[in-house]
């Protein structure tokens, strides 16, 4: 092989991790194409691809190098990452066990046919969940069902509860890549998990009080509240436990909506009511792809006003990530909602980011603002 594919930092990083990549020993100004390509647990290839031109030296260093088009185009350094695609459609990739790192191979063709182009170099690359010293425990404790994370060190740790949306089962990618920034994080399961019901029909608020109970109640927990952090479905059950319990502070929220969806909410006698929809009016885009932004009711109108959850009542502050590209829920319109309730009731407005038009905020800032951390 006639180049070197380098990572730095070398070795194995966490998947959150930047790192540089670069290809050394090209010809000056040599036209050539990086692939990046992983297979996740089940087996499913991810591929990216981008072109290239190596600068007077020979030197191709993604840093400082524009990608003249492939999956992606422009200076982004970890494209080839970010942008990894299934090779079968309508697959999505996610790490299930975050025991183990996946394995990236980076590949440096000449020219520019990915497909094509004689092979110059390769490197693989594993990127990681569990960082140096992080702890990995199961949690059955009365009826929770969940995983805990803890940072490396004594604590206490400020904690966060990790909620995800309406796939189910235990999802511990993000809430493992958290603890490698100093928060305990519980990863929480809440149906389609071991004992726990098999679909979502009812939720009851009791569940996750007791799972606020149980990380206040930890001896590395620090307190005296936790913060939550919550995906589609699991978004606006952040908002009901920041709304209806104690102990919480800095609610983040990714594509959520400011009603209760999907189930009937339950807690202590009372009952809200699920949005309603009309699944007729979902639409087809031109990849073959459903969108079903538009089945859901207006909240704000009757009588789907029951349906909204009283954020107002929530003592911490809210931030919420809105992905421009989701088509599941209208989450611009729903975090204006939210800002328009709060203001109206006398509360600060919450921090909106829309993704991808900003940069992804960093979420370890976002809750040491909220006052989770003390420095």
């Amino acid at each position: 092989m006639a180049a070197t594919v380098t990572v730095e930092p070398a070795g194995r990083c966490l998947w959150d991790e930047p790192v540089r990549i670069a290809v050394r020993g090209l010809a000056p100004g040599q036209p050539v194409t990086l692939r990046a390509s992983l297979r996740d647990e089940k087996g499913a290839l991810f591929r990216a691809h981008a072109r290239y031109r190596a600068d007077a030296t020979g030197l191709l260093d993604l840093e400082r190098a524009p990608a003249l088009g492939g999956s992606f185009a422009g200076l982004e350094p970890m494209g080839l990452l970010w942008a990894l695609e299934p090779e079968k459609p309508l697959l999505r990739l996610v790490k299930r066990d975050v025991q183990t790192p996946f394995a990236v191979q980076l590949e440096v063709l000449d020219g520019h046919e990915p497909e094509a182009g004689r092979l110059l170099g390769r490197a693989v690359h594993e990127r990681a969940f569990l960082g140096p010293g992080v702890r990995r425990e199961p949690v059955r404790a009365g009826r929770v069902r969940a995983t805990l994370f803890l940072p490396p060190g004594t604590g206490p740790f400020s904690g966060i509860i990790d909620l995800f949306g309406t796939g189910g089962g235990l999802c511990e990618y993000r809430a493992s890549l958290l603890a490698g920034h100093g928060f305990a994080v519980l990863a929480l399961a809440y149906f389609r998990f071991e004992d726990l019901p098999e679909y979502l029909n009812d939720v009851h608020l009791e569940y996750f009080e007791e799972a606020v109970h149980f990380m206040l109640q930890h001896p590395k927990m620090k307190g005296p509240s936790v913060g939550l952090l919550g995906f589609s479905k699991g978004g606006d059950l952040c908002l009901s436990m920041a709304s209806f319990l104690k102990n919480i502070t800095a609610t983040v929220l990714i594509n959520a909506c400011v009603a209760n969806t999907i189930a009937p909410l339950h807690y202590k006698g009372m009952i809200i009511p699920n949005l309603s929809n009309d699944p007729g009016k979902h639409a087809i885009t031109e990849s073959g792809l459903l969108d079903f932004m538009d089945i859901w009711n207006n909240p704000l109108e009757e009588p789907n006003h029951q349906s909204l959850i009283p954020l107002e009542k929530a003592q911490g502050p809210f931030l919420f990530i809105v992905g421009m590209d989701d088509h599941n829920w209208k989450s611009e319109c729903y975090a204006r909602i939210a800002s328009e309730r709060l203001q109206a009731h006398g509360k600060d407005k919450p921090q909106i980011i829309y993704y991808p038009d900003g940069p992804f905020p960093d979420l370890t800032d976002t809750f040491s603002d909220g006052g989770l951390n003390e420095s």
